[in-house]
């Protein structure tokens, strides 16, 4: 039995209906679990030999708020390209799960396997989850580093505070309705003798690339191999 069946029979007999499987398209193993489950699962998936995920390696937060929207309207692309690029402008579709995730990446070094585990934050504003620091110490840092960036806050921290952002800081950069330009721009005023805070002189745009690339076949190819034009 390879090593990825042996740990997905390990998660299914050990922590069963506590954990549902998410689809994957590489060769990888994730899973999802509810906030009242995520830090009973994290101690298991810790301490049960056969899983034995010692180290949490990353942990970031997701926003979801345009999940699926693209900025631009095309009328071909292939898959190869921009995935932003397929669709049309419009209102974002329905939101299925609530807004804010928390992604968790493991390691077991005893056993040479990874793991990824979402948990869904409570809904509503701030959005609330857990602290797994209990679990895995390294979590304290990248917690904060998500509460900064996404405004998530993380139940029990005992320091949760920004880390990256500079002192003042309103708002969450990462969030999807956080402005690319920010909110406020900085200069030095010789006249005052300090730096100064204006408000943004850049316009909005849309930042992601128009691409269209339209299938053909190379002269001489074979009708089944195409490439992008």
């Amino acid at each position: 039995m390879s090593r990825l069946a042996a740990t997905a029979q390990a998660l299914e007999s050990r922590i069963g209906e506590r954990a549902r499987r998410l689809p994957s398209l590489a060769d990888e193993l994730a899973i999802e679990v509810t906030p009242a489950e995520l830090v009973a699962v994290c101690r298991d998936l810790r301490d049960i030999p056969e899983l034995a995920f010692e180290q949490l390696i990353d942990l970031s937060g997701i926003d979801y708020l345009e999940f699926g929207r693209s900025e631009w309207t095309t009328e071909a692309a292939t898959t190869s390209g921009f995935s932003r690029g397929v669709g049309l402008e419009g209102t974002p579709p329905p939101q299925d799960e609530p807004r804010f995730a928390v992604v968790y990446q493991l390691l077991s070094v005893s056993r040479n396997a990874r793991l990824r585990v979402r948990a869904n934050c409570a809904p509503g504003e701030p959005p609330m989850i857990d602290t797994v620091t209990g679990v895995w110490a390294s979590a304290a840092w990248y917690e904060r580093e998500a509460f900064d960036l996404y405004g998530i806050l993380f139940r029990d921290h005992s320091d949760l505070r920004r880390i990256l952002t500079d002192y003042g800081f309103i708002g969450h950069p990462f969030r999807k309705d956080f402005p690319l330009s920010g909110n406020v721009e900085v200069r030095y005023d010789p006249a005052k003798g300090r730096v100064v805070y204006e408000p943004v002189s850049i316009e909005p745009r849309v930042t992601v690339p128009k691409v269209i690339r339209r299938e053909r076949t190379r002269p001489g190819a074979s009708p089944g191999r195409k490439r992008d034009g």
